[in-house]
């Protein structure tokens, strides 16, 4: 994914592709938020789980849930219920 800082501002909700640090094998669908980076000023950042993760390249971040989803069926597959791939 390519992924440029200036495309996002402080309060945007996206949504990430997150593996559970504990169980390596599983990956759920997360709303993040954008916020100004607290511990890089000027760096944007993303909230999620009450945590700051920097908004770069490394993590996987889409502008909307059904952009995220078809990410997630592409790589991991699955089934499609209700609109739901988790």
């Amino acid at each position: 994914m390519d992924l440029q800082q200036n495309q996002y501002q402080p309060g945007d909700v996206v949504y990430v592709i997150y593996r559970n640090p504990h169980t390596y094998d599983v990956a759920n669908i997360q709303e993040a938020a954008v916020v100004n980076n607290p511990e890089q000023p000027g760096e944007l950042a993303l909230f999620l789980y009450e945590s700051y993760f920097p908004l770069d390249s490394a993590i996987a971040v889409y502008a909307s849930q059904r952009e995220a989803e078809q990410a997630y069926f592409d790589t991991f597959g699955g089934t499609n219920t209700e609109g739901q791939l988790w």
